[in-house]
């Protein structure tokens, strides 16, 4: 309470209260975390619910989220005026995108993708309000291994939006397996409101209508173009040669930690994007070259290759090993990709590549280090803001 009082983004900040918040920030997003975990699952068995358990999940890590946005936004403690902003707008693209879902799907029922407008202004708002919180621990926290380790943190959770769109295809390639399998996982109620939706029977066409609605060269281009930007932003943040492996690996560390969870409890598995780690080496790799436009157009090129082999050879060896497990084919380990579709995903990666590599060059400001006395969440100069992160 003694620090309840009104003040601007970038108020000198308490190491204390700097840490409080970060780890309110932190309990926040693991409640957002294991509540969409669980709900990709969930809508992939049951019919929807606005009250379904993993919504109350989620809706806890909202709450949490809005009040430090609230507290920041008051005291101007913890943040500058940048980050404050990105939490402040992510936080508000979140709340209008809640009730707009709601109306979406009273009005057109079944939402059979997780890649539509609505769904799509949810991920957009948790992206600019982890952003925010980004920046805020990484301008605010004094160095040393707990900053390396909430900021690799921070930028998992970030990663873990980014991909989460892609989920949809990977429960639905499991549950076109299993269906080819003569096995069902969704609720029989469920199937049949698809169905009626699309105005077809129950039938194969309307399982890859409502499992795989979407092209198959979305699920590769998408994880190479926005996954592995992350990763880059992840490389150049924390500094340190395998940090983009160390955030890929967290994510795909709790992928697969949930999953028996999941499956074990009746729910529907999913494949598991194991190819990130691997594309998050090369990343790792690639910065080992230190001139910035090279290190961004041999990252690219090399990066995408790897990651396109990499998701060609676990569904190889996914589909292999199911079918020597249970004595049958056609369930892949990984969603299904077009192959032609590399050349455009690597551009698109190179193209981010280069101007996150131009901003990191010209804009992103330096932490606090062992000679910078200023303390947690000060907002620093212009001289400081202009001097590159460490390749």
């Amino acid at each position: 309470m003694p620090y309840w009082t009104r003040g601007q983004a970038g108020r000198e900040t308490p190491h204390d209260l700097f840490r409080v918040l970060y780890f309110g920030w932190l309990v926040a997003l693991t409640l957002k975390l294991l509540g969409s975990a669980w709900d990709v699952s969930w809508h992939f068995k049951w019919l929807r619910d606005d009250l379904a358990p993993p919504h109350l999940l989620n809706s806890a890590g909202t709450a949490i989220a809005v009040a430090l946005t609230i507290i920041h936004g008051y005291t101007g403690y913890g943040v500058d005026r940048l980050a404050l902003r990105l939490i402040q707008w992510g936080t508000g693209i979140f709340l209008v995108a809640v009730p707009l879902d709601l109306i979406n799907h009273r009005v057109n029922g079944l939402d059979i993708t997780s890649w539509s407008p609505s769904h799509l202004m949810l991920y957009v708002g948790t992206f600019f309000m982890i952003a925010g919180v980004i920046r805020g621990w990484f301008l605010g926290a004094p160095p040393g291994r707990e900053r390396t380790l909430v900021l690799a943190a921070f930028l998992a959770f970030f990663l873990e939006n980014v991909h989460f769109p892609e989920q949809h295809q990977e429960y639905g390639i499991l549950s076109v397996g299993a269906w080819d399998n003569h096995a069902v996982y969704a609720e029989p109620i469920l199937l049949q409101f698809a169905a009626d939706q699309m105005g077809r029977p129950v039938d194969r066409t309307m399982m890859l209508g409502f499992a795989l609605p979407v092209p198959d060269f979305l699920y590769p281009v998408y994880a190479v173009v926005a996954g592995l930007s992350v990763l880059v932003v992840a490389r150049l943040l924390i500094g340190r040669f395998g940090a983009a492996t160390l955030v890929a690996g967290a994510y795909v560390a709790f992928r697969t930690l949930i999953w028996p969870l999941l499956t074990f409890t009746g729910f529907p598995p999913s494949a598991v994007p194991f190819f990130l780690v691997v594309a998050g080496l090369m990343v790792d790799v690639a910065f080992l070259v230190r001139m910035p436009v090279v290190r961004a157009v041999a990252g690219a090129a090399g990066v995408t290759a790897v990651a396109y082999g990499a998701l060609a050879a676990q569904s190889a060896i996914m589909g292999a090993v199911y079918g020597a497990v249970k004595g049958q084919e056609g369930l892949l380990g990984a969603p299904p990709q077009a192959g032609s579709s590399a050349v455009w995903a690597g551009l698109g990666l190179l193209a981010i590549w280069l101007a996150v590599e131009w901003v990191a060059s010209r804009r992103v400001p330096r932490p606090a280090g062992p000679d910078d006395e200023r303390p947690a969440g000060r907002r620093p100069g212009r001289r400081q803001n202009r001097r590159p992160v460490p390749a």
